[in-house]
């Protein structure tokens, strides 16, 4: 499986502190996976400096393909409706990133409300217009920024359920930026753990589950099922 993103020594500063020291970490075409860590072990970063938007103090980052991105938060346009933010996304696609088909297909549940402001809607469909217009870029990995971040429980079975027939059918890479620990290591091959800046731990998410380490900071202390 050849890497389609490679991220080498990558080390970035604010300010005089250090918020990456070091950081390698690879996602292999067609690959899904995880980052997880808590709140300022930098994950953010990360996802920044992948996607191209801020310029690290050393290491390298290489993306073999077409990346896009789906930020924390939805970041909707709210005023404009679910199928203009849809097109927004396959604007350098020129009149083939018009065709919003594909998109109503993965998420049938937008369909109906193609026509609404997407400020109006609930965090769930956001989201779900948000992977839409990522998508709509024509990517070949896929950046999620905080997928469950602020959503129920049944709107994140939901998505995941989408992302994995996503993947599936499309055999698409994703780099899954999560703080649910538990989520993430169920839906995804291969995990980092981000810690203070570091890697601490790497592997195969099924080993990673049942690691002392990972239990204990971050799934509970229960040690997720095989």
């Amino acid at each position: 499986m050849s890497d389609i993103v490679e991220v080498v020594g990558l080390t970035v500063r604010y300010s005089g502190a250090t918020a990456l020291d070091g950081v390698g970490l690879t996602v292999g075409a067609g690959e899904m996976v995880a980052l997880i860590g808590a709140n300022g072990a930098g994950k953010s970063t990360l996802v920044k400096a992948v996607s191209g938007l801020l310029r690290p103090d050393a290491g390298t980052v290489t993306v073999r393909g077409r990346l896009a991105q789906v930020p924390e938060g939805r970041e909707m346009f709210g005023d404009l409706s679910v199928d203009d933010n849809l097109r927004l996304g396959g604007w350098r696609n020129g009149r083939h990133g018009r065709d919003t088909s594909a998109v109503y297909e993965l998420f049938p549940e937008l369909g109906g409300i193609r026509r609404r402001r997407a400020g109006t809607l609930s965090g769930g469909q956001q989201q779900m217009v948000a992977i839409g217009r990522a998508l709509m870029a024509k990517p070949d990995v896929l950046v999620i920024d905080e997928l469950s971040l602020g959503l129920a429980p049944l709107v994140v079975t939901m998505l995941v359920g989408h992302l994995r027939q996503l993947h599936t059918s499309r055999g698409l890479a994703v780099l899954l930026i999560e703080q649910n620990a538990r989520l993430a290591l169920e839906l995804c091959e291969r995990a980092y753990v981000l810690e203070a800046g570091r890697v601490a731990l790497h592997g195969r998410s099924a080993e990673l589950a049942r690691d002392p380490r990972v239990t204990a900071a971050y799934l509970g202390g229960h040690v997720a099922a095989s």
